[in-house]
């Protein structure tokens, strides 16, 4: 199941020029659950040397889209309806990883969560 779903996501993910510009990558997958990685690029930089809040922001989007696509069938994708970021540190480090969860899912909508984190080692 795993191995699938992990296929599954990859795949998705390598179709997205969003995520391919901004070095994107799979580092985790369970039902339920995604974890993606994305390099603290020059190009995706505040003027501070932090992580832009984009590059956060779209990174946690994209777990936790991928998040709510592990519950679905194969024949269903996901688009965001709605998103709320709270920034509570910055984002200093050489990459930054994100875990998105499905915390609920309803008929029509999937609630997740996604926490974003800057990685030094």
């Amino acid at each position: 199941m795993t191995d699938l779903l992990w296929q599954r996501i990859e795949q998705s993910l390598a179709t997205q020029t969003m995520t391919q510009t901004l070095g994107m990558r799979l580092h985790q997958v369970a039902a339920r659950e995604v974890w993606l990685a994305a390099p603290n690029l020059g190009t995706s930089g505040q003027q501070q040397g932090a992580g832009a809040g984009a590059l956060t922001f779209a990174l946690g989007d994209t777990a936790a889209g991928y998040a709510t696509l592990s519950q679905l069938p194969k024949d269903k994708e996901v688009l965001t309806a709605e998103l709320k970021i709270n920034f509570l540190s910055p984002a200093v480090g050489h990459s930054l990883l994100a875990v998105g969860k499905v915390v609920k899912e309803g008929r029509q909508l999937i609630v997740v969560t996604s926490e974003v984190f800057a990685v030094t080692n």
